[in-house]
């Protein structure tokens, strides 16, 4: 499947993984809040199990791709959110994979890049969780992370994003408890 012109959203997860859900939460959350505050024209909103294969094709030709994923550090900080836009026609050089999948986003990218079939820009969330056991529902710093973040990326597809965050190639981290547009909660 071949992605618009437009924008996307992917929400990369596993509902049944607690936290490893919070990229669908994302995503149905700003589906749900587009009846009331509707997305730009052409954006589509999607949810991914990660697969390389399946994030090409859904962001393929897409003017704006933002993903949303789960990020598991060796010392977490429940809901802190990093934000990374890869320079376009930068080669992506991720250091460490902290996903749940095995073969992931950073993969995805890294392939993207080299067949040519990525998006035009790419904006990247993830939010760091403590739970990846089975189960469902988000512990409660990553629901909070997760609402906040809905109106972060509203801001990226509408191009309202708060200054400094534009693309730099470096992750932008935002400290635990901050909302993602860097204001205490």
């Amino acid at each position: 499947m071949t992605a618009s012109a437009g924008a996307v959203v992917i929400g990369i997860g596993n509902g049944f993984r607690r936290d490893d859900g919070v990229g669908p939460v994302v995503a149905e959350l700003v589906r749900e809040r587009s009846a009331t505050l509707p997305l730009p024209a052409g954006t589509a909103v999607h949810t991914c199990d990660g697969d390389p294969g399946r994030l090409i094709g859904l962001w393929e030709n897409a003017a704006l791709a933002v993903v949303v994923d789960a990020c598991f550090p060796p010392s977490p900080r429940p809901g802190r959110v990093h934000r990374w836009c890869p320079l376009p026609d930068a080669v992506p050089r991720l250091a460490a994979r902290h996903s749940t999948h095995g073969l992931g986003l950073a993969e995805a990218v890294r392939l993207a890049h080299v067949l040519g079939r990525g998006p035009r820009r790419l904006v990247v969330y993830a939010v760091e969780g403590a739970d990846r056991s089975l189960g469902t529902g988000l512990t409660p710093a990553v629901a909070d992370a997760a609402r906040a973040l809905a109106g972060r990326v509203e801001d990226d597809l509408t191009g309202t994003a708060p200054p400094g965050t534009e693309a730099t190639g470096r992750p932008i981290r935002f400290p635990s408890g901050d909302t993602p547009d860097g204001h205490p909660s």
